[in-house]
C-alpha cells in the first residue's frame, strides 16, 4: 500500500531533459524506498496557459490540476534546469501562483542541473531560499549535476546518485515508520 503521493516539478519545456531525469531517479528512489505514489509534471505539462495567468483561475483545467497535485502531495521534488546562474523564469512564475502558506511544512528535495561545476550553487542561492519563504522543509542535502553526470538523459555518476540516495534517506525523519520498513525489507 503506497505511503502517500510524491509529486516532482521541472522547470522546463524540453524533452527528453537531464532536469527531469534528474527528478526522476530521485522520484524513483523515494519510490522503492518509501513506497509512495508518484507524479512529475514539467512545464510542457503544465501549457501554455501558465504564460498569461495572472492568478491560479487564468490556469486551464491541466495546469490546475498539476498545481493541485504539487500542494497536495505529501513530498515534492524540485528540480530546474540552471540559466544565468537561476531557476527559469516560467517555473518561478507557476511558484508565484501558489498561495504562501500551501507548502508549509512540506518535505522538498531540492535538484538542478547545468552545463557545469559554476552553476552548483544554484540549490542553495536559488531553490533553498525559494522554498524557505513558503516555510516549506527542504532537506539538507539538495542534488546538482552536469552534463557530463549523464549518457542519453540517464543519470551515470555514481556520486550524484549517492547523493540522490543521502537527500531520500533524510525522508526519514518524516516517514520514520516506512523507513524502518523498507530496511527491515532489504
Amino acid at each position: 500500500m503506497p505511503l502517500g503521493k510524491l509529486v516532482g516539478f521541472v522547470g522546463n519545456f524540453s524533452r527528453p531533459s537531464r532536469s527531469y531525469a534528474l527528478a526522476e531517479t530521485v522520484a524513483d528512489l523515494a519510490a522503492a524506498r518509501y513506497g509512495f505514489r508518484t507524479q512529475l509534471y514539467d512545464l510542457t505539462d503544465i501549457g501554455p496557459s501558465l504564460g498569461n495567468a495572472r492568478h491560479l483561475n487564468d490556469l486551464d483545467a491541466a495546469a490546475r490540476r498539476a498545481v493541485d497535485d504539487i500542494v497536495s502531495a505529501d513530498v515534492l521534488v524540485v528540480g530546474t534546469p540552471t540559466y544565468k546562474g537561476s531557476y527559469t523564469g516560467l517555473f518561478k512564475h507557476l511558484i508565484d501562483l501558489i498561495d504562501p502558506l500551501a507548502l508549509q511544512n512540506k518535505p522538498v528535495i531540492l535538484t538542478a542541473t547545468g552545463g557545469g561545476d559554476r552553476h552548483a550553487l544554484i540549490v542553495e542561492h536559488q531553490l533553498r531560499p525559494l522554498f524557505g519563504f513558503f516555510m516549506a522543509h527542504t532537506l539538507p542535502s539538495a542534488i546538482y549535476a552536469a552534463d557530463r553526470d549523464f549518457i542519453d538523459y540517464r543519470l551515470v555518476f555514481e556520486p550524484i546518485r549517492r547523493r540522490a540516495e543521502q537527500a531520500v534517506a533524510e525522508l526519514g525523519i518524516f516517514f520514520p515508520q516506512s523507513t524502518h520498513h523498507a530496511l527491515a525489507a532489504e
